[in-house]
């Protein structure tokens, strides 16, 4: 949508100051536009767990090189694309000359070191969510993406489906009028109280040193590898981050959100090593857009692990749903999950005319990627839109680890009067791994 495009040129222009900071090996040539019936050379990294289904995504393409710190996924793999050079450190199959785009799939901590590197090689990435470990790597791997012109895609997959357009469509029309509230709430929970104290064999398979990447060394552990990461603050951010990105999408695109200026959050005593079982996290985004069209302040609310917005508790004022999105306008409410969404009350609503479906329908989301690789041209979720994203994600967490209100500067990524945020907003990566 135009007010879309307008707020991405404005976060990118912001966004300069920062640029002046980051290395380049050299002004990058612009990637040459393609056939569609040419297929792209692509190299994996990570192949397990969302590696998998990033590979399904992906498999139209050929896949010239797999790279995964665990030989018994990329085994698998490779039985897949016996063709396909196997590689254990990403570093090493970025010294490729014959790659055009890189997918990956590795867990958080890893996401900026081998997307940075990739797209100073010149090569185009697609990268799961959330895009970084933390403030700083996100917001450098948007600014790289722009300086070298890469296409770039973030793995928010339900983004490219027709239930979120339809939802967009009916928000942006006005149908429930000025939306200024919106509450999201997820039931997973993704957690720990505490970090494993005992060493553990490390597994034949895995090059540990190389999983851990950047990270601060520790011994291996098998509630770290291969999905347990998610819970310990050094390799993952819990729930938020994890599934942030996925249900907030839809708020920040039907609302044309970009960088909330104040953040607080509640949940369990806050340990310095594990994330929450629950969390409650307000943002409060201030109002936006051109003169004349200027859209309204929103508070948005975020909610896991059991927790729900506690006004509409009552018994049938909402769908006995699982997750959700919950809009509330001026006119009414509209409430959405993944595949279904419904207008509120119901019986309001029985007659309404709805608009016509103008956004158009998404070839999936790795094929809009792929199709926007060849022609140069924006995709969806490139990290212009998902890196404010992955930052409004990270920066609930930064305001339950605080335990105080965030008001947020975020053009500069400073947290303001909180001097002892920036050990969270950024941390110094392990020698031989910084870029």
């Amino acid at each position: 949508m135009p007010s879309s495009e307008l707020s991405r040129r404005r976060f990118l222009q912001s966004s300069a100051a920062l640029a002046a900071a980051l290395p380049l090996a050299g002004c990058q040539t612009p990637t040459r536009r393609r056939s569609p019936n040419e297929r792209l050379h692509l190299g994996v990294i990570g192949v397990a767990n969302r590696g998998t289904a990033n590979l399904n995504g992906v498999a139209s393409e050929t896949i010239v090189a797999l790279c995964d710190v665990d030989s018994r996924h990329l085994g698998q793999a490779a039985a897949r694309f016996p063709d396909a050079a196997q590689y254990h450190d990403f570093r090493r199959m970025l010294e490729r000359t014959d790659l055009d785009a890189v997918v990956i799939s590795t867990p958080d901590h890893t996401h900026a070191v081998a997307a940075l590197a990739a797209m100073d090689a010149g090569l185009d990435v697609y990268c799961e969510k959330p895009l970084a470990h933390n403030l700083e790597e996100v917001r450098r791997m948007t600014v790289m993406a722009r300086r070298k012109r890469r296409i770039t895609q973030m793995g928010i997959q339900i983004h490219a489906g027709e239930n979120y357009r339809r939802v967009v469509e009916k928000i942006q029309s006005g149908l429930i009028g000025r939306v200024e509230e919106c509450h999201v709430w997820v039931g997973k929970s993704w957690w720990a109280d505490h970090r494993p104290e005992e060493a553990q064999a490390i597994p034949d398979s895995l090059h540990w040193d190389l999983w851990l990447g950047p990270a601060p060394a520790c011994d291996y552990h098998a509630a770290y590898h291969p999905a347990g990461w998610r819970r310990y603050w050094e390799f993952g951010g819990g729930t938020l981050a994890d599934m942030g990105c996925h249900h907030m999408d839809l708020a920040h695109w039907a609302l044309d959100l970009e960088h909330p200026a104040e953040i607080e959050a509640e949940g369990p005593p806050v340990h310095p090593e594990g994330a929450p079982q629950w969390q409650i996290v307000h943002y409060r985004y201030p109002s936006r857009g051109p003169l004349g069209r200027r859209l309204p302040a929103v508070q948005l609310h975020w909610y896991h692990g059991g927790k729900r917005p506690p006004q509409f508790q009552e018994e049938g004022l909402l769908p006995s749903w699982g997750d959700g999105v919950l809009f509330i306008g001026s006119k009414g409410m509209l409430l959405s999950d993944y595949g279904r969404h419904v207008l509120l009350p119901e019986e309001k609503f029985q007659d309404v005319t709805v608009p016509e479906p103008y956004l158009a329908s998404s070839p999936g989301h790795h094929q809009e990627w792929i199709q926007a690789c060849k022609s140069r041209e924006k995709s969806s979720c490139d990290f212009s839109y998902s890196g404010p994203l992955s930052e409004a994600a990270l920066l609930g967490n930064l305001a339950y680890r605080m335990e105080s209100k965030i008001d947020w500067n975020w053009r500069h990524q400073k947290a303001g009067g909180l001097s002892e945020a920036e050990a969270l907003i950024s941390r110094q990566a392990r020698p031989g791994w910084q870029f």
